[in-house]
């Protein structure tokens, strides 16, 4: 990964726009290179590493789409109903003992081949039996209705999955209607994460009356293992340049990713900047973004490292917009954009030109049906609660400077921001 030249958050320069920030990470990432093979029940999450050919047409045989009565298109009644003789009954998973005879219609049902001869399925709730106890059908039905032909979904070669993608549910069922049992997957990107400071006490350890305890690290592990990371815990890092620089170097050759969480602003106890560069390189720059200006990308060994604000809303919004990013870079995914909903403000809000903010709300449903959403009634980056209490952030782009009620904004649900 090469160094970064952009130095405008140590030198004071102009802040960096988020387009720009990720732009500048993901070029510089070069993506793993290990693979390993998982079982199909393991491959949820995780991303392919090799495209995935049809080795069979789906589906594979031409098939049934209702419960109905097939029969060949030479007979489909033209002006007026028609009785057939029944002759055979075809069943999911069966085989049609014999070809359809002319004239004659069999039963069928959903999923079952079609019997050689038999070319349109009428829909059973449109047909009747009449008193000798033949198969009335209508008129007017198109040839090859209600048939599901082999290949019509994907044909057999066709590449159904491609190298970059990361797996979802319906993947893996499509996987599996293949056939296949397992699939070729890029390894786990293994991340390290940290947080620095004095201030802070891990959960289940003694808590000093000037302490908090860590949050942010567990909420960056949590978010990390929902992109398929393999997470080391680091803990939390004191205050000392020497402690901080030992412990990047011994994790920078074992890992891809580093992450930190606090230390990367410009105060006198933010050693992060120079603990990084005693042992590689670091770029800091100011975003444009609110929450989460201040973050933090370097170099330990070849390792990247970020390193995001200390409070936990602008810790979470920089994480979504430039480590999810990364390690997706990382991992040689396929693109996936955060792209926002649009809803309805029921909220007024001002905010500065340049800078792109993200607003905690909620969504509900107005009197005349509409989708709007509430801002959350504070503020503060610092507030757990307003992440809880909330369904998503609303993006507000860097040339909007205020929001009325009744306007369009755009919604990012936290459920699919990971």
């Amino acid at each position: 990964m090469a160094q970064l030249s952009d130095d405008c958050f140590a030198f004071g320069g102009p802040m960096m726009s988020v387009d720009e920030a990720v732009g500048l990470i993901t070029a510089r990432v070069s993506a793993i290179a290990d693979l390993e093979v998982v079982a199909l029940a393991d491959a949820d999450g995780r991303v392919l590493a090799r495209d995935v050919a049809a080795p069979l047409p789906l589906p594979p045989f031409t098939n049934s789409a209702v419960d109905g009565y097939a029969v060949g298109n030479a007979d489909l009644p033209q002006r007026a109903e028609q009785a057939f003789p029944l002759d055979g009954r075809i069943q999911a998973g069966g085989l049609a003992q014999a070809p359809i005879k002319p004239g004659h219609t069999a039963r069928i049902f959903t999923g079952a081949p079609m019997p050689p001869g038999a070319e349109t399925v009428f829909m059973q709730e449109d047909v009747r039996l009449d008193a000798s106890g033949k198969v009335v059908l209508p008129p007017g039905l198109k040839p090859g209705a209600n048939v599901r032909p082999a290949g019509e979904d994907i044909p057999v070669g066709h590449v159904a999955l491609r190298a970059g993608q990361r797996l979802r549910p319906q993947h893996v069922a499509l996987a599996a209607a293949f056939g296949l049992t397992q699939l070729d997957v890029v390894r786990r990107i293994r991340v390290a994460v940290f947080s620095t400071g004095d201030e802070l006490a891990s959960p289940g350890e003694p808590r000093a009356a000037s302490q908090l305890f860590d949050s942010n690290r567990f909420m960056l592990m949590a978010m990390l293992r929902r992109l398929g990371c393999q997470v080391s815990d680091l803990g939390i890092l004191r205050d000392e340049r020497a402690a901080l620089a030992s412990g990047l170097k011994q994790v920078a050759g074992h890992h891809d990713l580093i992450l930190t969480t606090g230390g990367v602003s410009t105060g006198e106890e933010d050693h992060v900047k120079a603990a990084v560069e005693s042992v590689g390189s670091l770029v800091l720059w100011r975003m444009a973004i609110k929450p989460g200006r201040p973050v933090a990308m370097g170099i330990i060994g070849g390792t990247p490292l970020i390193g995001l604000p200390g409070n936990p809303v602008a810790s979470f919004v920089t994480f979504v917009h430039v480590v999810r990013p990364t390690v997706l870079a990382l991992a040689g995914s396929l693109p996936e954009p955060l792209l926002p909903i649009p809803v309805r403000a029921a909220f007024a809000y001002k905010k500065k030109l340049g800078r792109r903010e993200y607003v905690r709300a909620s969504l509900r449903r107005a009197g005349d049906g509409t989708l709007e959403t509430i801002k959350f009634p504070r503020e503060g980056a610092g507030l757990l609660s307003s992440l809880v209490a909330t369904d998503g952030l609303i993006e507000l782009g860097e040339d909007i400077t205020r929001v009325e009620p009744g306007e369009s904004v755009g919604f990012l649900s936290y459920a699919g921001l990971i």
